[in-house]
């Protein structure tokens, strides 16, 4: 397993912040870009929308890291590679699950990739039940509606979800490769390439609009600049089950803001499906000591 690396401005900046500050800002920052995000929808759509939101936080991240390929191994390459397809693939299923179901709801079902990555380190059967209970938590909610849920906003929640399970494993991969921001300033420019033809498709001239520019800028720092940042660093000090763990107040997080910021009120099934899967994750990493991941 290949040494963390650090650079010493990022050591710095975030040397006095508890490893849990970092993650819980990035769930906060995150929350609230998506439900900026949504604001787009009806102007440039879900493709258009990432892709403004990839290549603004790709500037900002290149500003601050200043990037070096000189010297990588084709071996990192292709890892930073990998993790913009992951990113890409992420934005791009969550947004479209967004577009069709409430926020909150969408990132309960996608919570299935977390869940399974802190269920990853565990060997024991008991473990079993947390799997039960974040089940009955995902029924709890694509049954909640008195017409149901969009079965693609639930479709592309779940594909979300193996794509965040997938991006928590590289990003700590990327974390121990790269220093700083680095690894994660090369996947944002992979990813917004990925998406670009289908973002350019779906947007067309009014991803040119100041408003749309700004709205655009401002979800890209909010959902990819700030809360990568913060969990690349943090995932450099704590294992990727606990990082699991602590992202179980993410569904909460995100109905709090649907219903703040969009105005999207939940029932009370609703709520006790986020609420199911929340305390699976938790009780998924504290069933037992982890058993070593290899990432």
């Amino acid at each position: 397993m290949a040494e963390r690396a650090t650079s010493p401005g990022a050591t710095n900046r975030f040397a006095r912040t508890p490893s849990g500050a970092l993650v819980i800002g990035a769930i906060a920052s995150v929350q609230l870009g998506a439900s900026l995000a949504t604001t787009l929808f009806a102007r440039v759509g879900p493709a258009g929308t990432v892709l403004l939101r990839l290549l603004s936080a790709a500037i900002v991240v290149l500003a601050l890291a200043r990037p070096r390929l000189r010297g990588r191994s084709r071996s990192e390459l292709l890892l930073v590679a990998a993790f913009g397809l992951v990113l890409a693939g992420m934005n791009l299923s969550f947004y479209e699950a967004i577009d069709r179901i409430p926020l909150g709801v969408a990132v309960a079902i996608e919570f299935v990739g977390p869940l399974a990555v802190a269920l990853a380190g565990h060997r024991r059967r008991p473990d079993l039940a947390w799997v039960a209970l974040a089940a009955a938590g995902i029924v709890a909610l694509t049954r909640g509606g008195a017409h149901g849920l969009d079965a693609a906003g639930v479709a592309f929640a779940l594909v979300a979800g193996g794509m965040w399970g997938a991006y928590i494993l590289l990003n700590a991969r990327v974390g121990r490769h790269f220093e700083g921001a680095t690894g994660l300033t090369l996947a944002l420019w992979a990813a917004a390439l990925v998406v670009a033809p289908v973002g350019v498709a779906s947007g067309g001239s009014e991803l040119l609009e100041p408003q749309v520019l700004a709205l655009g800028a401002a979800v890209g720092v909010l959902s990819s600049a700030i809360p990568y940042t913060l969990e690349v660093e943090a995932l450099r000090r704590i294992a990727a089950p606990t990082f699991g763990v602590l992202m179980s107040l993410e569904p909460a997080v995100a109905a709090l803001a649907g219903f703040v910021v969009l105005g999207q009120s939940l029932g009370a099934r609703e709520l006790l499906g986020i609420a199911l899967v929340s305390v699976a994750s938790v009780g998924a990493a504290r069933a037992g000591p982890p058993a070593p991941l290899v990432v």
